[in-house]
């Protein structure tokens, strides 16, 4: 797992409002082909008394419904776990991933100015230009409220 994040991510550790998320401890759900023997996804998470926390999400291909599935699995996790709130954040240049998160009923409640500017200080490897060459400034918060 510490070698999927590394790979996808550029480290084990991730930025999110200018705290260092180190990945490797963290829990996990791992989605398997149908087969069984293909690992195709994989998400990390941290759970609070309230929320539970989406810190990675990959799907090692896209459109065959993996981040989906994940993302239902996670949302189930976080029910189980008796949590009202399923959230993450990402990047401003992101726009795949929060086309993907509002298609599913999540909401963008809150855009982070600077702040991806703010975590480049500490993990300089954070690119300066992203998806589709924005700028990569802000972090957007994205959340589902889960009711009981």
């Amino acid at each position: 797992m510490a070698e999927v994040v590394r790979d996808r991510w550029g480290d084990h550790v991730v930025m999110a409002r200018g705290e260092r998320i180190d990945a490797r401890p963290l829990p996990a759900l791992v989605a398997v082909a149908e087969d069984g023997d293909e690992r195709v996804g994989l998400l990390t998470y941290r759970v609070d008394s309230n929320s539970l926390e989406i810190v990675t999400i990959d799907a090692f291909e896209r459109g065959r419904g993996i981040g989906s599935a994940l993302l239902g699995g996670v949302i189930e996790l976080a029910r189980m776990e008796g949590v009202w709130r399923v959230w993450l954040i990402t990047t401003n240049d992101n726009l795949d991933a929060v086309a993907f998160y509002l298609r599913r009923g999540m909401r963008l409640v809150s855009v982070h100015q600077n702040a991806a500017s703010w975590s480049r200080q500490v993990k300089p490897s954070i690119a300066e230009t992203g998806h589709h060459g924005i700028t990569v400034e802000d972090e957007l918060e994205l959340e589902l409220l889960i009711y009981p």
